[in-house]
């Protein structure tokens, strides 16, 4: 019995996040990160970007204790409720062009960059790839968001009060 308690102990303290990727969150630092906090409503991609010719609904969450999560979806037809799961036939276009995604995020205020840690994604190929995201506070509740790979899309969120 002794020596079942201690390979217990042992494969606890040798996996203790078995299964689970994660980036320890810490909390913003400084008051340029603290201007992230809260939650945001997509209000604009500018027009010239990944949702041209479309009018997205989105949400992103900044909170104090280092965690984001993001979602994003393109307009798109609602559904009557008899109509609620995807045919197989357009169960592609049902996740296509939706963004989700948790994690944790980091403030470089010299380079005017926030990052994205991500955790867990909508699709499997985004976990653990940091999304960098070039910022601009167009005023106390309105943040614009850039990706650095792509210069031209310009997504502008709006604080929820």
């Amino acid at each position: 019995m002794r020596g079942l308690i201690s390979t217990i102990i042992l494969l606890a303290g040798a996996f203790p996040l078995f299964g689970q990727a994660r980036t320890q969150p810490q909390a913003p630092q400084g008051g340029e990160a603290k201007r992230f906090l809260g939650t945001w409503r997509l209000v604009s991609d500018g027009q010239t970007g990944a949702f041209q010719d479309s009018h997205p609904v989105g949400l992103i969450y900044y909170d104090g204790t280092g965690h984001v999560a993001a979602q994003i979806m393109p307009d798109r037809s609602r559904r009557k409720p008899a109509d609620a799961g995807p045919a197989s036939d357009d169960s592609r276009s049902v996740i296509a062009g939706y963004i989700a995604y948790f994690g944790t995020f980091t403030v470089d205020p010299k380079e005017r960059t926030v990052t994205h840690h991500r955790e867990g994604n909508l699709t499997s190929g985004g976990v653990g790839v940091d999304l960098v995201r070039r910022y601009e506070f167009d005023s106390k509740d309105r943040l614009i968001l850039t990706p650095v790979e792509a210069p031209t899309v310009h997504l502008t969120w709006e604080r929820i009060k």
